[in-house]
């Protein structure tokens, strides 16, 4: 990092503390560890991220500093989380809770405020620019439309403008480039540049961390604690790395050396009389030495290479879509028009286009409609559909990964193979603890996880796939393409990610948006 950095981050850091854990410890219901003995602090006016594998505990820190903070969230089972008194606290969250998903606009805006606002519309106006968030209709007409109207894209503007409307002194962001086109994560990025307050954001996405970041909490999944570094996103993993390797060099010398000691207490020990002193002196050399081995973190798992199997005898033409609707990013008004595409076994088909056009829109007709052949889009009989949906709505909540899983394996083979559940639980980082735990209380990267596996198991014909990046740590991404570019089906492919995408074989685009 050059000496201006340097100085700048010395600088952002050296400010007043605004949050600061004192050895807190946290367990997600019974028996379930997930913070031990944490301390960490945050300074005033920094932007620091949270780093951690799928499942560690990051989104669990926002929830206690919320509930310090004397909002809806958690407190600790042990130890003390100080918020500098009267500081506020907002944030945005990964996804829009369904239940929120039919209230207007103003609604649920309205819904950030524990007290009636008065002057809401105006504030409401100002956030909407803010995120970037345009629309045709005006503004009147626009805070009258229901959530589950807008796209997956703009959602993940609204839940950024949920916070940004409370004007907090502490801003908590968790994965907000889910679902955000270029243009919106270039928004983004360029406000929290010039963002003047303190904010604390979870996300995977390493380019977009290292534009702004001033420090990081690292949060290991298997020791449970929190370790704390200064510098720009990209210097603090160099960190991580090199620590790694040096900790594991030095166990390796001791690991050599103590071997040797116990060699040659073993060797003395034959000889017996005074040299059975020194073999115990030997021994007690090598015991000592053990205690000096560090205690080494494991890098974050990365899941094992996979393969999603396709539908067995695909035939012919597996999906046909001659015509599709959408909303003109030019006239912001519905349009229908003519396509002639036909997938095939080995075909994979990209939907392109800005948030909002109608992507996933589309995806949804296609599963729901495409069997009984309508407007345009008729799927084999026969096919069977592998979906994943960014908001992971496929799933049931209440069932537990175990019996999601179970049933998609029931609903191919007619009977359960737990072997196999198991197995390929196993490969997606699903332990014996998390298989029997409800979908509803994973975190959404681990919903992610899950999803994959069902459609590993499922062996669809049609593979669908609506955002799957998001929430995903950045080491898995590289295995995900790597099978969808070998998946020998037919597959449709949203996602906003070029780096994701360009790992994966493409035979056809489908550019939503680009002539109207």
């Amino acid at each position: 990092m050059s000496k201006m950095k340097d100085n700048q981050n010395a600088q952002a850091f050296s400010g007043d503390t605004i949050i600061r854990f004192e050895d807190v410890s946290y367990e997600w219901g019974h028996n379930k560890p997930i913070l031990d003995e944490v301390s960490f602090t945050v300074r005033r006016g920094t932007n620091v991220t949270i780093m951690g594998q799928n499942g560690a505990g990051k989104t669990t820190i926002f929830g206690l500093i919320l509930g310090t903070a004397g909002q809806e969230g958690w407190k600790p089972e042990l130890g003390e989380i100080h918020v500098t008194r009267g500081a506020t606290v907002a944030t945005a969250r990964q996804v829009i809770p369904r239940d929120q998903m039919t209230l207007t606009l103003r609604e649920f805006f309205a819904g950030c405020f524990k007290e009636k606002i008065y002057d809401l519309d105006p504030r409401i106006d100002e956030v909407l620019a803010v995120v970037n968030l345009h629309t045709h209709k005006s503004t009147t007409d626009l805070k009258d439309r229901l959530i589950k109207t807008f796209s997956g894209g703009q959602q993940a503007r609204l839940l950024l403008a949920s916070a940004l409307i409370q004007n907090p002194d502490i801003l908590l962001l968790d994965e907000p480039t889910n679902n955000l086109d270029k243009a919106g994560i270039e928004h983004l990025t360029q406000f929290l540049v010039d963002y003047k307050k303190t904010c604390l954001v979870i996300s995977h996405d390493a380019d977009f961390l290292n534009a702004f970041t001033h420090g990081v909490l690292y949060l290991d999944v298997h020791t449970r604690k929190v370790e704390q570094y200064v510098g720009d996103y990209k210097d603090v993993v160099s960190q991580i790395s090199a620590r790694i390797e040096k900790e594991n060099m030095e166990n390796a010398r001791l690991a050599k050396e103590i071997q040797a000691k116990k060699d040659q207490a073993g060797i003395f020990a034959m000889k017996g009389g005074q040299m059975r002193l020194v073999a115990k002196r030997m021994r007690e050399k090598a015991e000592e030495l053990e205690e000096d081995i560090v205690e080494v973190r494991k890098e974050d798992r990365t899941i094992k290479p996979f393969v999603i199997p396709s539908q067995p005898d695909l035939v012919g033409e597996v999906i046909k879509i001659s015509s599709y609707s959408m909303i003109s990013p030019k006239t912001h008004k519905p349009v229908t028009l003519k396509c002639s595409i036909g997938l095939r076994k080995k075909m994979h088909l990209l939907l392109s286009g800005p948030n909002g056009v109608g992507k996933s829109s589309l995806l949804e007709k296609i599963v729901n409609e495409g069997s009984a052949g309508k407007d345009g889009i008729t799927i084999t009989e026969g096919i069977r559909v592998g979906y994943y949906r960014q908001d992971f709505s496929m799933m049931d909540f209440n069932d537990t990964v175990y019996e999601s899983l179970e049933k998609i394996v029931r609903s191919v083979e007619g009977r359960l193979i737990e072997t196999e559940v198991r197995a390929v639980a196993a490969s997606f980082l699903i332990g014996k603890d998390a298989i029997h735990t409800k979908i509803g209380s994973l975190s959404e990267g681990q919903k992610g996880l899950v999803a994959f596996a069902r459609l590993v198991l499922l062996r669809p014909g049609l593979l669908i796939l609506d955002e799957p990046t998001n929430h995903i740590n950045f080491r898995h991404l590289p295995v995900i393409a790597a099978a969808l570019d070998k998946y020998e089906g037919a597959m449709i492919l949203v996602s906003h990610v070029p780096e994701f995408v360009k790992q994966i074989r493409i035979d056809e685009v489908l550019e939503m948006g680009k002539y109207v």
